[in-house]
């Protein structure tokens, strides 16, 4: 069985809904049947390369709410975060276009590594003080040497604009085909959908019924769950 997620590393319910959907697959019976594969989704793709700022102050902008108001959204991530066994640095976190960290994803596929990636880049953003933005393409080398690529390939890959990029692009179009506006959406064998940071319970329906089951796609309806879609992020508020 294939689980595909789509996600972006800016996104922090990706990050949170990740260690849920472990929690999840690790209990599974058929674990060892079961191939995950990320998915790339830009919450942001219109912004520009070099345009980083605080996640605070992006914040404030998307949802026009106070600097304390967002500051207590991210404290409650950071619990949520907490919850799971994450580390996450709820202030002085910065923001920016993740388009060539989706590129780098990609050439870690063809190695057999991406899972590894998307794990360091989550830890570097969320975790830690070193900034995935404005530290340049060799932060970016040094996360992917960590994840057991080679230097080298991935500054390749980072030299050259077009690398990956169809695939990154596909992936996005692929994702609205699908009716994801938000991520992180989980898709399994192609049978069911999975929308937002859900408990591992209902991951842990989903991957039973999926593994049972043929019919077309369907979403599994849980109510709302958290997640970040174009406009910003969901803001837990207890």
């Amino acid at each position: 069985m294939k689980v595909e997620i789509w996600s972006d590393i800016a996104c922090p319910w990706c990050y949170v809904g990740k260690a849920r959907f472990e929690k999840a697959l690790d209990a599974f019976p058929h674990r060892d049947q079961v191939e995950v594969v990320h998915r790339s989704f830009e919450l942001d793709p219109g912004r520009a390369k070099g345009d980083i700022q605080p996640v605070i102050r992006m914040l404030t902008k998307k949802y026009g709410m106070s600097e304390a108001q967002a500051q207590a959204g991210e404290e409650n991530l950071g619990a949520q975060a907490a919850a799971e066994g994450l580390e996450y640095r709820t202030r002085d976190r910065d923001h920016g276009n993740t388009f060539d960290m989706h590129r780098l994803l990609h050439f870690a596929k063809e190695q057999g590594r991406q899972d590894e990636l998307i794990q360091i880049l989550y830890k570097a953003n969320f975790a830690e003080e070193r900034s995935v933005f404005s530290e340049g393409e060799e932060r970016l080398v040094e996360l992917a040497v960590a994840a057991g690529l080679e230097a080298e390939g991935a500054r390749k890959v980072l030299a050259d604009p077009a690398a990956y990029a169809d695939e990154v692009r596909a992936d996005e179009r692929e994702a609205a085909q699908l009716g994801a506006n938000g991520v992180p959406f989980f898709v399994l064998d192609r049978k069911f959908g999975v929308s937002g940071a859900q408990p591992a319970e209902v991951f842990t329906q989903a991957l039973t019924q999926a593994w049972g089951e043929r019919s077309p796609l369907q979403l599994i309806d849980q109510g709302d769950a958290d997640a970040c879609g174009p406009d910003g992020c969901a803001v837990p508020q207890h």
